[in-house]
């Protein structure tokens, strides 16, 4: 796929610029059944989508939902040992590798080692890490660094008991999970905050984020995929559909770049991101087995070059 001369049909697998789709009849997330990996013809589907991208290929990867799976308390979330022996060994292969995250540097640096080739933004891209640097911050951003740490003392003070407030710096995420009949009385606090300070209120998983305007996961992607003849973005929420987005742009500027948008399955709010990707995974523990399998594919391509 990723062009025309490169189809490939076991079924319909690509429709135009590199972007795939499920056989006549067949669900956007016909890999739902992924933990029941070998042999089977949806696991072929996505080695067939690897098979027809030429190197660079990049990955890219949300962390909360796709790396970990999502927690009650956000500080609990931590990926798998086996997810991250997949993640490590596709950078060590590709060396494009990253993740891209509503969770700050700090974060994600605790759980996921940046030397091992994996570059991190946080915040959706108001600060990133290199394998190879220091963590950086947009110097535009720190100027709302003040407003953020006033408005996560109102939060506390005036959201019922039963919302936890996130502070990440330079945004504020207010999460209902445990008290989801919160939802209104929450959603309501952020979007008359978004309204008063500028700041742009994006709605996810049980939870609102209050983020400086700007930046966004498409925004990231679309700057790091220029260089890429390939790229795969794993995601599971509304937000992703940014990343999903920028995928197809890249390939519509060049027919012959493949993008593959995944999206791990997500009952609360992952409808719209199914419904667009072209392949869907069941659950964050169903993603280890498809990085092996991608890895086995990338490295058997490297020793035959």
């Amino acid at each position: 796929m990723g062009g025309n001369d490169n189809r490939r049909r076991r079924g319909e697998l690509g429709d135009r610029g590199g972007r795939a789709t499920a056989r006549p009849g067949q669900p956007a997330d016909f890999l739902g059944t992924l933990p029941v990996m070998s042999g089977s013809e949806e696991l072929q589907d996505a080695i067939a989508l690897l098979q027809s991208s030429r190197p660079p290929v990049g990955f890219f990867f949300d962390f909360d939902g796709v790396l970990a799976p999502i927690q009650d308390n956000p500080d609990a979330s931590a990926p798998e040992p086996e997810t991250l022996a997949g993640l490590y060994r596709l950078a060590e292969l590709t060396g494009r590798v990253s993740i891209v995250s509503a969770r700050p540097v700090s974060f994600l640096s605790r759980h996921i080692d940046p030397r091992r080739r994996v570059t991190l933004f946080g915040l959706y891209g108001l600060e990133r890490c290199d394998p190879d640097g220091e963590p950086a911050t947009d110097s535009d951003a720190l100027r709302w660094a003040p407003l953020v740490r006033d408005l996560v003392a109102r939060a506390r003070a005036e959201l019922p008991t039963g919302a936890r407030v996130e502070d990440k710096g330079l945004s504020l995420a207010l999460h209902y999970r445990e008290a989801p009949l919160l939802r209104a009385e929450v959603e309501q606090w952020a979007r008359q905050v978004a309204t008063g300070t500028g700041l742009q209120l994006i709605v996810g998983r049980m939870v609102v984020e209050l983020r400086p305007p700007g930046h966004d996961k498409g925004s990231i992607v679309a700057d790091q995929v220029g260089g890429l003849r390939s790229a795969w973005y794993f995601g599971d929420d509304v937000s992703d559909l940014e990343a999903f987005r920028a995928l197809d742009a890249r390939a519509a500027a060049d027919p012959a770049f493949v993008g593959v948008r995944v999206a791990v399955a997500n009952p609360e709010t992952g409808a719209p991101l199914r419904a667009a990707a072209d392949l869907a995974v069941a659950s964050p523990a169903a993603l280890a087995p498809l990085l092996a399998v991608l890895g086995d594919e990338l490295s058997g391509r490297a020793q035959e070059q």
